[in-house]
């Protein structure tokens, strides 16, 4: 499917399409075990901008467990945590879910779904690859992989008003969770989601602003400015003109051809009825 199509099927299938991201322990080998613990998820109902979030300190404070010990319980909480997000994902089976490079076992998907196995022992309800659409992946087709530097996020973000006061990078989400600021991290999900879906309806309508633009959307943007948009209404007024004035000479001809012929036929009777009298 071309990104086009793509964002169109998205466009018409926006009552089931879920905004997802999710915040971890860390991606290197500082875990106390192989994968990096989930501290939170974030899905956003397109359509409607309702916020599905699921945290280890909502889950935590459901259970009456402190801030402070926390860190005691970690696997009850996350595997109760990701027990609620899978609930979530089993009653939208239909839906569809729009995430940034959640696309391999490292980050994404999987990770969430090898976390569950590990800490319950048991299979998620799976989410069909043919529902999962990468915001990234559709960015760099339509504006071409140069179009932000690198990292792309950051350079998104700085582009299009910038980072939210919540938005934490990778590196300060590893140190948010080490120093157990969980609501932290939670809030950091949940502004990265938010800023996915205003990018996403940026995409939607062509109002991305990039570092750099492929040839294909120069040619869109010269095609979407203001001045292109005047000559393209003075050339409709101009043919609109063109075809008024060509109706008004039609019509002019046709009254002066027409008076024309009158007084010849009026003379030609006039000639026959002198001929009659004649004879």
């Amino acid at each position: 499917m071309s990104s086009n199509s793509e964002l169109k099927f998205l466009k018409d299938n926006e009552n089931s399409l879920y905004v997802i991201h999710y915040s971890c322990q860390g991606l290197n080998d500082d875990n106390e075990g192989y994968s990096p613990r989930i501290t939170s998820i974030a899905a956003l109902h397109v359509a409607s901008s309702t916020m599905h979030s699921f945290s280890i300190h909502l889950v935590a404070e459901i259970k009456k467990i402190s801030r402070d010990e926390i860190h005691n319980h970690y696997d009850d909480i996350e595997a109760t945590m990701l027990e609620d997000f899978y609930q979530f994902i089993q009653n939208h089976q239909d839906c569809y879910w729009l995430h940034w490079n959640m696309s391999n076992i490292n980050y994404g998907f999987e990770t969430i779904e090898h976390r569950y196995r590990v800490l319950t022992e048991k299979q998620p309800p799976k989410v069909e690859d043919s529902k999962k659409h990468n915001l990234s992946s559709i960015i760099t087709e339509i504006y071409g992989k140069d179009c932000f530097d690198l990292p792309r996020l950051p350079s998104i973000m700085a582009c299009n008003g910038g980072p939210h006061r919540d938005n934490l990078t990778g590196a300060e989400e590893a140190e948010a969770f080490k120093r157990k600021e969980y609501l932290r991290l939670h809030k950091s999900t949940m502004a990265k989601v938010y800023f996915f879906k205003s990018i996403y309806h940026k995409v939607q309508n062509r109002k991305l602003k990039t570092v750099r633009a492929n040839l294909p959307e120069k040619v869109n943007r010269i095609v979407e400015s203001l001045p292109a948009k005047i000559l393209a209404l003075v050339a409709v007024l101009y043919s609109i003109g063109q075809l008024g004035y060509s109706a008004y000479a039609a019509i002019e001809y046709k009254n002066t051809t027409a008076n024309s012929e009158q007084p010849a036929e009026t003379n030609k009777s006039s000639n026959a009825d002198a001929d009659g009298a004649g004879s």
